[in-house]
């Protein structure tokens, strides 16, 4: 991944994705349909959020409950 260069899953479909973009500020997030919001996280809370996804924390079925 270059350095700050906004990437989408290989899994994404029909333009309605999730960007993540990573440098050494940490890692920023947006939509590919809503580009002007961005979030922001620190190398540790993105650390943590990939483990949870990883582990099926926030797979949808459980999220909702």
């Amino acid at each position: 991944m270059s350095d700050g260069q906004f990437v989408t899953s290989s899994f994404c479909a029909k333009g309605e994705c999730v960007a993540v973009a990573a440098d050494a500020a940490g890692v920023r997030v947006r939509s590919t349909t809503a580009e002007a919001i961005v979030v922001g996280f620190t190398d540790d809370e993105w650390t943590a959020f990939v483990r949870g996804v990883k582990n099926g924390e926030f797979d949808l079925d459980r999220l909702r409950g």
